[in-house]
């Protein structure tokens, strides 16, 4: 996992610093909490964690319905993430659904990531489903 210091800016590109933003989300994986709040903060923070290879932290917030059974990164360097619509997926909600554009870069040159995400919510967590991909 690459070093991400928790003062730096968080990738998720939110403004705030990686350990006040989507650091401790990571973190609190381990230790039972905090969980995002929200769909659209579930999203920021798995977009987060495939920018620091966190693939632990993926794991843990994708439905066990719908977790493929081993998750490698590719190598893929995240660059940018846009956020395009939330619909639903606030703290009383039991269901979301977050689009995003996520901007790459790859051994094979730049791309886009065009999603529209699916999120439910159980225990009191944030789990992503699966997602639609757009042109």
């Amino acid at each position: 996992m690459p070093d991400l210091n928790d003062d730096a800016g968080c990738p998720c590109l939110s403004g705030e610093t990686y350990g006040a933003c989507c650091g401790r989300f990571h973190a609190g994986r381990a230790a039972g909490g905090p969980y995002p709040p929200t769909a659209e903060a579930l999203m920021r923070s798995r977009y987060s964690a495939f920018a620091v290879g966190d693939v632990a932290y993926l794991e843990a917030t994708w439905h066990p319905r719908t977790r493929p059974p081993g998750l490698a990164l590719d190598g893929v360097t995240w660059r940018r993430l846009d956020i395009l619509a939330a619909v639903a997926g606030g703290p009383f909600d039991t269901d979301g659904v977050v689009e995003f554009v996520a901007h790459y870069r790859s051994p094979a040159g730049g791309g886009r990531l065009h999603e529209v995400s699916r999120f439910v919510r159980g225990g009191g967590r944030w789990f992503y489903v699966d997602g639609e991909q757009r042109a």
